[in-house]
């Protein structure tokens, strides 16, 4: 099992928690990539948005390609998993984009794919929003020119969204970056199973996670296509005692709608297409990290990731606040202990 987290690019996970002492600025980043991988986690999300999704749209947050750059060169381990909108990016541009930053980081780089949600923050930044499966079909010209460009010089492309005349890439990457995705609705599953090397869920029970993974399998071995990696969102909480864990608990999950974190519920639930029900307690922490369940003391903690091994989920995406001190926690706690 390898264990990854998702760099706090907001300053914070928590919607009903103002201030996390995770500043979203550089010097905090950066310090934590450095020390993650003495601690031994093995790779970092970078999200994407240009707004501020956990703490409200007038709050800062980091940029995510030019973090990536900057982390790419002061890291040598760490995976490096960027988020990407293609309804914000030209194909080929953030392929040139890409292939640079793969370079600098040593073949470090991967793409997490993702289809926009946020009408809103759209709108801000004077881009076209597209519906649900419209967002998934551009997506899908999206990949075809960004693989291709990266691989063969003088490619064209004619498509519906996307036109590229006779490219010429150079430098290539040295190593195609991996690119994830994830996504629910019957469209996503097609695109990631078929175009993607790796499917990253939102948090939920091993049982659920369970039937996902067969079911992107299922679908691989239907197109001859190699097997791909399973990754989960998790929001942690590790402590040496029950009592502990429910204060924390109750702590971080005191719903308090009026919480500015909570103003874009509406269009995060409209824009996607989710299998379940979200509750007000499962948005108050992002990405539904709390059902997957890594609450607990060590060993109940231990015992659960077990469950998400035993049903095939490669990696975790582990979200946690503060995050330099609960991720040192969960190093000495988790990871040491069962590597």
């Amino acid at each position: 099992m390898e264990f990854g987290y998702w760099l706090p690019v907001f300053g914070g996970w928590l919607r009903n928690v103002e201030e996390e002492s995770m500043a979203p600025d550089w010097d905090y980043v950066k310090k934590l990539a450095q020390r993650s991988e003495d601690w031994g986690y093995s790779l970092s999300l970078i999200a994407e948005l240009f707004l501020n999704d956990i703490k409200g749209e007038q709050a800062p947050s980091l940029e995510a390609w030019s973090t990536a750059a900057a982390l790419a060169a002061v890291t040598e381990k760490l995976e490096i998993m960027v988020a990407v909108r293609p309804t914000f990016h030209n194909p080929a541009i953030l392929a040139k984009q890409a292939a640079n930053i793969a370079r600098i980081s040593g073949d470090r780089l991967s793409l997490n794919v993702v289809s926009s949600w946020w009408k809103d923050e759209a709108t801000k930044y004077g881009l076209h929003f597209e519906e649900h499966d419209d967002r998934y079909a551009r997506t899908k010209e999206w990949l075809d020119i960004v693989t291709n460009v990266w691989e063969q010089d003088h490619f064209s492309y004619q498509g519906k969204y996307y036109q590229v005349e006779n490219n010429v890439l150079q430098p290539k990457p040295k190593k195609k970056p991996f690119i994830y995705a994830g996504g629910e609705s019957e469209a996503a599953k097609t695109l990631i199973s078929t175009q993607c090397d790796g499917y990253v869920m939102h948090g939920d029970s091993p049982e659920l996670i369970g039937k996902r993974i067969e079911d992107m399998k299922r679908r691989r071995d239907a197109l001859g296509l190699p097997p791909m990696k399973f990754g989960v969102a998790a929001y942690s909480i590790v402590r040496d005692s029950d009592q502990e864990v429910k204060k924390e608990f109750d702590r971080i999950t005191n719903v308090k709608e009026s919480a500015a974190g909570f103003k874009n519920l509406e269009q995060w639930v409209s824009g996607t297409q989710l299998e379940r029900q979200l509750t007000l307690q499962d948005y108050s922490v992002s990405n539904r990290g709390l059902r997957s369940g890594l609450v607990g003391t060590p060993a109940q903690v231990q015992d659960r990731i077990a469950e998400f091994e035993a049903v095939g989920v490669d990696f975790f995406l582990l979200q946690c606040s503060p995050q330099i001190e609960e991720m040192e926690r969960f190093s000495e706690s988790i990871i040491n202990v069962i590597a």
